[in-house]
């Protein structure tokens, strides 16, 4: 029933009389305004009075607890008197109307602005997806329960209070009520305190940091003689009260309440699913790595790495062969019949050398340092060199000769295979 001005963008509205004002939200839904507020400037060289105008002055149509509370908020709320007042106007919010009263005849001006990136609400939405997603993490953690403590304690003073006398409190019907009346109480101080912020700390900066200390020191000082959650019941509960509190957060930092519901059911959503998300990445893996071949990598040896390996599985194959002759299942009495020395694959058996001494020193002699083996080696190159001397037909037959000579010796124990 008031005959109101109705504001739009960029407007710039100068005025001497009383007179009330009304921002009608646009119904369209447009996601590039998630983040976009629309600030309401006041201001004049004289003092005037600022008074909201809620049209859900009863409280009865509020859809939301939030409504019901800033409705609750704006009934005890006095309108206060000032030279210079801003209001943040959420684009898909509910319609605003003020009324500005001048205290004398002097000009006054109404601009409106828009600010497609508001930095609190995107600051309010990161920090309750954070909060969201690391609370179980951060309800274990001792210095966030007392950071917790100290900010519940400068806001929230009656219910840090109340908190710290539950024990002195026998009935929880008693205290549920007077924890109602605190939060209803802290609500309102935390509304007063966020409108008369920039007068506070222009005005009254000493006794608001005096507040912050004294407040914030008796908070944690109660919060370390208190100790952090100790039993599993009361971190969980921790826990969940920093979810709760998280949806709050991401509820007020976007304009689009649509959104808003989206975001949290995601976040439930993802916080039930990882466990079976989990369990279907393993399960690709597995199925990837049994379908695709893997491909062969080949790696050269070196000399050493080549004589450490013979020697390693030369010795393994030993034992593999010992243990399976000590097998009861062994034919041992065939294997004897067929061998030329069956008290050497006894000793060999029971842990005796596969090599005898004499085998040893026949190969020393064959190819050790300063055998004819390796002479032969050494002066090969210098008998291939001397292709132009007359003799070297006869020195190659006398080689060839010795050749034959070489291999006519038979190597001892060459025809038993161990």
């Amino acid at each position: 029933g008031r005959n109101c001005s109705f504001l739009q963008e960029m407007d710039v509205i100068q005025k001497q009389d009383e007179s009330c004002y009304c921002y009608v939200q646009n119904r369209t839904i447009h996601l590039q305004y998630v983040w976009s507020t629309l600030q309401v400037k006041v201001n004049s060289r004289e003092m005037f009075r600022f008074e909201p105008i809620s049209e859900k002055s009863n409280c009865r149509n509020s859809e939301t607890v939030f409504e019901f509370a800033a409705c609750a908020v704006q009934v005890f709320w006095k309108p206060e008197t000032a030279t210079e007042t801003r209001v943040s106007v959420k684009q898909y919010g509910e319609d605003i109307c003020f009324k500005i009263q001048p205290l004398k005849t002097e000009l006054y001006i109404v601009s409106v602005k828009r600010e497609m990136l508001d930095g609190k609400l995107l600051f309010l939405f990161i920090a309750g997806i954070f909060l969201f997603h690391f609370a179980t993490s951060l309800s274990r953690s001792t210095k966030f329960f007392y950071l917790c403590g100290i900010i519940l304690g400068v806001l929230a003073l009656l219910v840090f209070v109340l908190l710290m006398l539950k024990r002195f409190i026998p009935r929880h019907s008693t205290f549920w009520i007077l924890m109602s009346g605190c939060w209803m109480s802290s609500l309102y101080f935390i509304y007063c305190f966020k409108e008369n912020m920039q007068w506070l700390w222009s005005e009254h900066r000493n006794y608001l940091l005096g507040y912050f200390l004294a407040v914030g020191m008796t908070s944690f000082a109660a919060c370390y003689q208190h100790g952090p959650p100790a039993t599993e019941l009361s971190i969980s509960l921790f826990a969940w009260t920093l979810q709760l509190t998280a949806f709050v957060l991401i509820y007020c930092g976007v304009t689009i309440p649509q959104v808003a519901y989206a975001v949290i059911a995601v976040s439930l959503c993802s916080k039930g699913l990882c466990y079976p998300l989990g369990a279907a990445c393993h399960i690709g893996r597995k199925m990837k790595n049994h379908f695709i071949s893997k491909k062969l990598v080949f790696k050269h040896l070196t000399e050493e790495e080549y004589r450490e390996q013979g020697e390693t599985e030369t010795i393994r194959a030993l034992e593999e062969l010992r243990f399976f002759c000590r097998n009861p299942d062994f034919p041992s009495w065939l294997a004897i019949s067929k061998l030329q020395s069956p008290h050497r694959f006894a000793d060999f058996v029971l842990g005796s050398p596969h090599i005898s001494p004499a085998e040893t020193r026949a190969h020393e002699e064959e190819y050790g340092i300063g055998s004819f083996f390796l002479e032969e080696q050494l002066f090969e190159t210098g008998t291939e060199s001397e292709q132009d001397d007359p003799a070297n037909s006869i020195h190659e037959g006398d080689e060839a000769d010795e050749d034959e000579m070489h291999k006519q010796i038979s190597f001892p124990y060459a025809t038993e295979l161990l």
